[in-house]
């Protein structure tokens, strides 16, 4: 059984980056990318993916309001967070 995967990141290379390495596993299958928060809410409600796999921190609307709109159109997904390290101290 295929878990169907949304991407959701303002950064191509970390979009092209997570599709990579999901694919190693025939069982996860990408099936929509969102380079802004809107573009990833409407795709979860279009394509009712599995998993959104949505950054913090994107224009247009942040993975926080995201994940609010989501939880309250009680959509069967579930969401996980993406978050990038830019300085390690």
């Amino acid at each position: 059984m295929s878990i169907h995967i949304v991407i959701a990141d303002d950064h191509t290379v970390v979009r092209q980056g997570l599709k990579m390495f999901l694919s190693l596993d025939p069982d996860l299958v990408v099936v929509g990318e969102a380079t802004n928060g809107e573009e990833a809410l409407d795709l979860a409600r279009k394509l009712k993916p599995d998993v959104v796999l949505m950054d913090l921190h994107m224009p247009v609307m942040d993975g926080i309001r995201d994940i609010t709109e989501i939880r309250k159109e009680k959509l069967d997904t579930e969401v996980g967070m993406v978050q990038k390290v830019t300085k390690l101290d």
